[in-house]
């Protein structure tokens, strides 16, 4: 029983996989069901058998990495909610880029899925939202566009990121990023603007 099921998980992931290696390379349009199980080493049926169509498997790969979002958003339960602090949803989705940035890049890419932005901040939203109203703050237009506001920049960045061959470290665009939400980036330029001029 055990031995089968390892051998429908292995079946899925290798459909999966070989999806993803079109998915990377052509938009989902252009991509058959023939191309993914000729790939895979397995007939149609067996596809079926997982997947509705190729647009099922690009929306089971986005809840599997939403999964991860979400558990990596749950904190340990006797642990206290700690004052608001930018640095923890910084933290989270540099956790959640580290380990699966690969497929980030191209889902959040060009020619990647336009909808799985929204579904990541459909995610994160509520945790700053929640926190940020236990500190008081009042529900309203303002702290939606402010939220708003800071997944996209936190979001944006990191993709582009990814997708520079010369980039800084982790650790210096976490400093960067820090700075930015906490300062504020009018702050920083007036900064760069200063020790531009003393060198």
């Amino acid at each position: 029983m055990k031995k089968q099921l390892q051998l429908t998980l292995q079946t899925k992931q290798n459909l999966t996989d070989a999806f993803w290696t079109l998915y990377c390379t052509k938009r989902i349009e252009k991509i058959s069901i023939k191309e993914i199980t000729t790939r895979a080493g397995y007939n149609r049926g067996t596809f079926y058998e997982y997947f509705k169509d190729v647009y099922d498997v690009l929306e089971q790969i986005e809840n599997n990495l939403l999964a991860r979002l979400q558990h990596l958003m749950i904190p340990p339960t006797l642990t206290p909610v700690p004052p608001m602090d930018i640095s923890i949803p910084v933290g989270i989705l540099f956790q959640l880029f580290e380990e699966l940035g690969d497929y980030f890049i191209v889902l959040l890419g060009d020619q990647g899925d336009p909808a799985f932005l929204s579904k990541v901040k459909a995610s994160f939203k509520p945790l700053l939202q929640a926190k940020l109203m236990a500190e008081g703050i009042t529900p309203g237009y303002e702290l939606d566009y402010t939220i708003e506001f800071t997944l996209n920049a936190m979001i944006g960045i990191l993709n582009y990121w990814f997708s520079q061959q010369a980039r800084p470290t982790l650790d210096q665009l976490f400093v960067l990023m820090n700075e930015l939400m906490n300062e504020g980036v009018l702050k920083k330029i007036i900064l760069l603007k200063s020790n531009a001029q003393t060198m």
